[in-house]
């Protein structure tokens, strides 16, 4: 069985964009959240094997997001997504717990690459 996804970003274009990545390569995307309380609230129902996160978004930001994901499941996968610039906020994030970043605009390579070394 495929791998299970749940993309996370406030902009329907790199959502779209990561999901199309990602099911091209096999990847079953599970859920789309535009903020990090969805994502959240997604995570606890669906339990998917990797979470995209954005960085900057309305209500609940990435890192946020991270720490309460992490709070429900200590074992949670989580891949940063941040645009260039974001680099006190993307440490921050690693240090809540998330595995590892890619940066915008997405590389398909680099996304794929992150993807397969997090959750084969």
């Amino acid at each position: 069985m495929s791998k299970s996804v749940l993309v996370t970003d406030d902009t329907l274009y790199s959502r779209t964009l990561l999901k199309n990545i990602l099911l091209s390569r096999g990847y079953r995307v599970v859920g789309e959240a535009s903020n990090g309380r969805e994502a959240v609230e997604q995570y606890r129902e669906l339990r998917p094997d990797l979470v995209t996160m954005d960085i900057s978004m309305p209500e609940m930001d990435g890192v946020a997001a991270v720490r309460q994901i992490r709070e429900i499941d200590p074992d949670a996968t989580i891949l940063m997504c941040s645009s260039t610039g974001q680099r006190s906020l993307l440490v921050e994030a690693m240090v809540a717990g998330a595995a590892a970043f890619v940066t915008k605009p997405f590389c398909d390579t680099k996304v794929i690459r992150s993807v397969k070394k997090l959750i084969g």
